[in-house]
């Protein structure tokens, strides 16, 4: 038996071998910004490995690219792909949140 057969079935978007675009909009070095890129960068790291590309965005260097976003509050977490955009505010600490927002829901089920 190999370690593949092993170890416990994935998020199907992961099988795919798709890679999730995520933006994380911020606000300088704020407390919010800073619990919001840990807790993101950590959700990551532990789901998704290397399977991520995480763009993090400071509106007050950045502000064009929040402005063609339509960024109504901060931290906000946008997922390019795979699948539909989705849209998250806060500090990214609601991991259950966070991994249903990924669609990233195996992850919850126990799998």
């Amino acid at each position: 038996m190999t370690e593949q057969n092993q170890l416990p079935e994935e998020n199907e978007n992961l099988n795919r071998g798709n890679i999730y675009r995520l933006r994380l909009f911020v606000t300088g070095a704020s407390p919010n910004s800073t619990r919001a890129i840990l807790n993101l960068k950590e959700i990551c790291e532990q789901h998704l490995k290397e399977q991520y590309e995480l763009e993090i965005i400071d509106v007050y260097q950045q502000p064009l690219i929040a402005q063609s976003e339509q960024i109504i509050a901060l931290p906000l977490l946008i997922k390019k792909s795979p699948g539909i955009e989705r849209r998250l505010i806060g500090d990214m600490s609601d991991k259950e949140r966070v991994l249903r927002g990924l669609e990233l829901t195996d992850f919850l089920n126990g799998k």
